[in-house]
């Protein structure tokens, strides 16, 4: 971490220690609770959970890991701050009105189906009784499939570990972009592919990864061992325990990006087929990332879906929309004070958005136009020639 990194820790780190022990951070919970409608309902959002974060760390995008003994200490401190966890239909009938709730909700969601989630995160939160839902990318489930920024930050760290410099000449232009930065040292690969990503195509994400592939050779490991997904299987396992499953489209589109009639394919057809693997109706979407537009939130309503999940790192508030619900995003650092270590004050503070209720952090917007609205001329592959972009703020947000 960069100077610059060390003093804004050690100056959120001490302002938290105030606000918890001086008992500020209640108060302003009961602000954030008053400008809520009467109750708070957090919606905190997770992709992988792993058993070691720091052995992880070396091979995987940071923002997407927290490890198994941070998760649990941070629903050990969202009980501790007085939320209780709720599935997200009674967290969506408190929003409506239909009910009323005593205490502030949190309602625990996962994004994109890693398999980490069943290995690492269900046991705990079947120990402590703690409902969750996650969102799948339908199409992909139960395949050997790596999304494509997992592969990037694998082959590109490959390259980086074997000493490779780049041929430039065979890379497309964007990507010849990417590893200057990189291997110059001038941006950390994480932050790079943050950048490299959010603004270009799929089509150019898979020339990158080919290249890379190319340049590495066939003997080499192409394909990261790490982020596989879960198989049927295993989500049968956790739905019959009551976990709860959502849609994320079929490849993981992001459909802000998309024509119409791809959003309608990727939105209809990941839902009938999660339906028809568990055998249950499948009623709430989550949008990669984080982005959604009107059109999109239409085609959703007309598909029967009753909510949809932003990456927007706001309140929801009671009578809100529930197809623009906020998520708090989380990751391992999120928790991690001034010393390095797990910082109790600093999470609760930040789960309470003491930050963000004082004026001292902006989310990120999701809302986006629809780039295309015609009809595609063919029905491609889904995900193919589609934008995907993973925004790295406090944690990632596929």
């Amino acid at each position: 971490m960069d100077m610059r990194g060390v003093v804004r820790r050690a100056m959120k780190s001490a302002a938290a220690g105030v606000l918890h022990h001086s008992g500020l951070r209640k108060a302003l919970a009961a602000y954030r609770r008053h400008q809520s409608g009467g109750r708070r309902i957090l919606i905190v959002s997770y992709h992988r959970v792993v058993e070691d974060f720091f052995g992880e760390l070396q091979r995987s995008i940071p923002g997407l890991l927290i490890s198994q003994e941070t998760f649990r200490r941070h629903l050990e401190g969202l009980s501790a701050a007085g939320y209780k966890f709720a599935t997200l239909g009674e967290a969506l009938d408190v929003m409506s009105g239909a009910r009323t709730a005593h205490d502030d909700l949190c309602v625990v969601t996962f994004d994109d189906g890693y398999r980490d989630v069943y290995r690492y995160a269900y046991p705990v939160l079947k120990e402590m009784g703690v409902p969750a839902i996650t969102y799948l990318p339908a199409e992909l489930i139960g395949t050997n499939h790596r999304f494509n920024h997992d592969r990037l930050f694998h082959l590109v760290h490959s390259v980086q570990a074997k000493g490779y410099q780049p041929l430039f000449d065979v890379l497309p232009e964007p990507a010849a972009g990417l590893m200057v930065e990189v291997m110059s040292g001038r941006k950390r690969l994480s932050a790079a592919l943050d950048d490299f990503i959010g603004v270009h195509s799929s089509a150019t994400l898979m020339d990158t990864i080919r290249a890379l592939e190319e340049r590495l050779g066939p003997d080499a490991q192409l394909l990261p061992e790490q982020g596989d997904l879960m198989d049927w299987d295993e989500v049968r396992t956790m739905s019959r325990d009551g976990f709860e499953f959502g849609a994320h489209t079929l490849g993981h589109v992001v459909l802000t990006h998309e024509p119409l009639d791809v959003v309608e394919r990727e939105v209809r057809e990941s839902k009938a087929l999660i339906e028809r693997e568990l055998g249950k109706p499948v009623r709430d979407f989550a949008y990669c990332n984080g982005w959604y537009s009107d059109d999109v939130i239409d085609v959703l309503m007309r598909n029967g879906f009753r909510s949809a999940v932003t990456t927007e790192d706001m309140a929801n508030r009671i009578g809100g929309n529930p197809f623009t619900l906020k998520r708090k995003v989380l990751w391992e650092n999120f928790s991690v004070g001034v010393t390095g270590g797990y910082s109790s004050s600093l999470t609760v503070c930040q789960l309470d958005d003491c930050f963000g209720t004082l004026g001292m952090r902006e989310p990120v917007l999701g809302r986006r136009p629809q780039r295309v609205k015609k009809e595609s001329q063919e029905a491609l592959p889904s995900g193919t020639n589609t934008p995907n972009s993973l925004v790295m703020t406090e944690g990632a947000a596929w």
